[in-house]
């Protein structure tokens, strides 16, 4: 019998390919860029050339700039980083591995490689990238494994997943798929850039829409999911919510500061989205993008 990743892997499959019908052209293409790059030779710079493929090391020797030449490989990589901190949990962890399988499937699809980053503060777990459903099946088990990270009274080193990420995937040009809320240290908005200056990266912030909207529920007690501390409070309170919503204006504004400065448009989603749309969005709005 097949298992329980198995099966969610059948019904995407099934859902993807009816809502994606005709998106996708080509053995091997996708509907982001990411195909990876193979250094071929080295020649002298112009100015019509891109100064990050300047070879610093040969431009000293010789005192002449040269770039490196590179050929595009037609098997493209992609990684999905996910973060699984305790700020995740209650719907936003199911929601991001839901999509990340989606996106799993239809990066695999004509030989491409995926792997995957799962990462908390106390552990992460790498699944190094390979092609086929296997593979697939795989990142689902991880997925849906029923990891439970441990409250601390630390919130999320996002700049450290990042980095992560960066010596994790830096062999090659990728595609890379960073999945979070955001909610955690700050300083991330630097490693993010050098992640996306050597890849091609995409940002999906995963939200709670209670987190953008506190209900009207009275007297409640809420926690900090990263720290366990709690706290009671009047959610009916006019003061208290007129406060939390300029808290959250300013959290928005600062996080869209941050992905400006490391160069990333950020797609938001939250947990009571249809995932599968989200991903056809998704796809439309980079089909745009390009035209």
């Amino acid at each position: 019998m097949a298992g329980a990743p198995d099966r969610l892997l059948r019904r995407l499959e099934w859902r993807l390919g009816r809502r994606l019908d005709g998106r996708l052209q080509g053995s091997y293409r996708t509907v982001w860029h990411g195909a990876g790059l193979d250094f071929t030779d080295l020649r002298a710079y112009t100015p019509e050339d891109d100064v990050r493929h300047i070879d610093w090391n040969v431009t000293a020797r010789l005192d002449e700039p040269f770039v490196r030449q590179y050929t595009e490989d037609r098997e493209m990589t992609a990684w999905l980083v996910v973060d699984r901190s305790a700020s995740m949990r209650a719907g936003k962890e199911s929601s991001a591995a839901s999509l990340a399988i989606s996106i799993a499937r239809l990066i695999s699809q004509g030989g491409n490689r995926v792997g995957a980053i799962l990462f908390d503060n106390r552990s992460h777990r790498v699944v190094p990238p390979r092609a086929g459903r296997d593979q697939v099946l795989r990142i689902a088990r991880d997925l849906t494994s029923g990891f439970v990270p441990k409250k601390s009274n630390k919130t999320t080193d996002l700049a450290a997943m990042l980095k992560l990420a960066a010596t994790t995937t830096s062999q090659r040009r990728s595609l890379v798929f960073v999945m979070s809320d955001f909610i955690g240290d700050p300083g991330w908005d630097r490693p993010l850039a050098q992640l996306n200056h050597r890849h091609e990266v995409v940002v999906i912030r995963v939200v709670d829409p209670a987190e953008l909207d506190l209900p009207d529920l009275g007297l409640i007690l809420v926690e900090d999911a990263e720290t366990g501390e709690q706290l009671l409070v009047d959610t009916s309170d006019p003061l208290l919510r007129a406060r939390l919503t300029e808290q959250v204006g300013a959290h928005e504004e600062e996080l869209g500061a941050g992905m400006r400065k490391a160069g990333v448009d950020a797609h938001r989603i939250t947990t009571d989205q249809d995932m599968l749309a989200t991903l056809v969005d998704m796809v439309r709005r980079s089909g745009r993008r390009r035209r």
